[in-house]
């Protein structure tokens, strides 16, 4: 017969402390908001020497660490290249196999270890001197060898890890992560970095997406753009509405000028009107004059909400003579 532990049921699943769970858990969020909310007060001179390296640096800002520390400096190295500042990782014990052929004279060294005592970073550091390379180190540690050796030292120290032995980095990065991203940041506003910047170097995400595509990448023109002349009447209307399949038709004057437009909704109220002949009366008597437009060179997302705001499907576009050139609906 096998035996069960007393603390497992049946299942084979073990009873866990709920309570000593969540109070853990809670624990360790307080310790290192702690420790994110003690780098408030040493934003000063140092961070703003290290930005000011950063913003003129013609080359590249090159972010460095071993073991966890390398995980949040590539971490800080994505998101500066990401947000206007030209960055990347070198992992500290490749460079000094080769890899320091990667960074020259015009770059700047973002090093991190949060004992400032790291071999490979330390190993690294002469060659990077000798080349008057700018080096800015983040350390927990202020009185330490990568610290007194750095041009610049961000203090990222900690009252205490979340880890209850004391040994497993975790509010020490967390704090080298924010550090880092204040950084990043800073250099964002720095250099007015806007969000089409953002969506060039996103371009296949959803941000990228919206803020690149423009009208006159998705509208309709040509023969497919519905219009009828002025002089139109209401038969010929529906027929190239019914032909372009956008809801709607423009009606412009000889010079191409947008007159107004007619819709499905204009061509409901013209049916429930006894009065009208929906054969020979005038698209112009029956047609909605002014109609919300739009420029090509306009993003389709602006398309989208002025269509959402005054709820209507579809949307003439124009130039800058209020030519017709183009046409969309909400599918678009």
């Amino acid at each position: 017969m096998n035996a069960t532990h007393p603390n497992t049921p049946t299942g084979g699943h073990s009873l866990l402390d709920a309570t000593a769970l969540i109070a853990s858990a809670q624990a360790v969020i307080d310790i290192e908001a702690q420790a994110i909310g003690a780098l408030r007060g040493r934003i000063g001179a140092d961070f703003l020497r290290a930005c000011q390296l950063m913003f003129d640096c013609n080359g590249r800002v090159v972010v460095s660490g071993m073991g966890k520390s390398g995980h949040v400096a590539r971490k800080i190295a994505a998101t500066m290249a990401s947000t206007g500042t030209p960055a990347f990782f070198v992992h500290p014990g490749e460079a000094s196999h080769g890899d320091l052929g990667m960074i020259t004279r015009k770059d700047v060294v973002l090093a991190l270890s949060n004992s400032g005592e790291t071999d490979e970073l330390l190993m690294i550091v002469p060659p990077i001197k000798r080349q008057g390379i700018a080096l800015v180190a983040m350390t927990g540690n202020r009185d330490s060898s990568l610290a007194r050796l750095a041009d610049v030292h961000l203090d990222t120290s900690v009252p205490a890890e979340a880890c209850p032995l004391g040994l497993a980095p975790t509010s020490s990065t967390t704090a080298a992560l924010v550090m880092g991203d204040a950084l990043a940041i800073a250099l964002l506003e720095a250099r007015g970095f806007t969000n089409e910047d953002f969506a060039r170097s996103h371009p296949a995400g959803s941000l990228g997406r919206q803020l690149l595509l423009k009208i006159s990448d998705v509208m309709h023109t040509g023969e497919q753009m519905p219009c009828v002349h002025a002089r139109a009447s209401l038969s010929e209307a529906l027929v190239e509405m019914t032909r372009k399949g956008l809801g709607m038709t423009a009606i412009v004057d000889d010079e191409g000028r947008l007159a107004g437009v007619f819709t499905d909704g204009d061509l409901r109220r013209a049916v429930d009107d006894d009065d009208i002949d929906l054969r020979n009366t005038a698209v112009t008597r029956l047609m909605t004059a002014r109609p919300k437009t739009i420029s090509a060179d306009r993003l389709a997302v602006e398309a989208a909400q002025l269509m959402e705001a005054h709820k209507i499907h579809a949307l003439l576009v124009v130039d800058a003579e209020q030519r017709l050139v183009g046409a969309l609906n909400i599918h678009d």
